[in-house]
């Protein structure tokens, strides 16, 4: 299982999530960031900073 802590991105944001990929991982964090944190536009670069703080969850603990 992967893991991602929107507040690794966002301090002090509890959101996260877990998947079985990167790929609905990314889908649900770009969701988050558009509904919580009012990004209107996800550049290339923030997409990159999602998928550099996915972990394992068990390395995680």
């Amino acid at each position: 299982m992967r893991l991602f802590e929107c507040g690794s991105l966002v301090p002090g944001c509890p959101w996260h999530t877990r998947a079985d990929n990167d790929a609905e991982i990314v889908r649900r964090a770009v969701e988050h960031m558009r509904e919580t944190h009012g990004e209107t536009i996800i550049r290339e670069n923030m997409v990159d900073n999602i998928k550099a703080r996915i972990v394992d969850e068990t390395q995680a603990a």
